[in-house]
């Protein structure tokens, strides 16, 4: 999508090989014509998936999924990176490792809004080792839905996750693949 590798070139900040900021238009600050556009690729790539449901991670997937979501015009879920209050009976819960901060979380979804037979499009910010996709793809299986499609915004295309996705025959499409990061320094595959 080359005017969000245009956003990216413009208003991106390459820190060092493994973080990309992108906060002036993806996270802390949104650009809802961006994320519409955004989801109109989105829409047109997965259309055919017969998608009834659109599910991210808190947090900075949520602007591009609440956007598609709202042109496929089906509710959106998110799944939340905290342990929870609520009785476990009542949540689908699995660890996932995060290389970016060098910790565990635990991914839970409330069973009350993932149903038997849901097909489910995964929109998320970036793609790097592909331990969220991983975990969520747990819960769904779980849950007994199918995962139909993960969209993603920005794939550093030089990490594994990608590979990890695909050996799980799951078809991907990201929008942006970044081949190469360093500090000031942003090349697109």
């Amino acid at each position: 999508m080359e005017l969000l590798k245009k956003k990216i070139l413009d208003e991106g900040i390459a820190l060092d090989k493994n973080i990309l900021k992108v906060d002036s238009f993806l996270n802390h600050q949104v650009d809802v014509n961006l994320m519409m556009d955004i989801s109109t690729e989105f829409y047109n790539y997965f259309k055919l998936k017969k998608i009834n449901k659109i599910v991210t991670i808190e947090s900075s997937g949520i602007a591009p999924a609440f956007a598609t979501a709202y042109r496929f015009n089906v509710p959106l879920v998110i799944l939340k990176k905290q342990q929870s209050s609520i009785l476990s009976d009542e949540l689908y819960e699995t660890k996932v490792h995060s290389f970016t901060k060098n910790s565990d979380y635990m991914l839970t979804a409330s069973k009350k809004f993932l149903n038997q037979g849901d097909n489910i499009l995964l929109i998320d910010d970036f793609l790097a080792n592909g331990e969220a996709v991983l975990g969520a793809s747990r819960i769904f299986k779980e849950a007994n839905c199918n995962l139909a499609g993960v969209g993603i915004v920005i794939e550093k295309s030089f990490q594994p996750g990608r590979d990890k996705i695909e050996k799980m025959g799951i078809d991907i499409y990201s929008l942006a693949r970044i081949s190469k990061l360093d500090k000031n320094v942003i090349e697109f595959k």
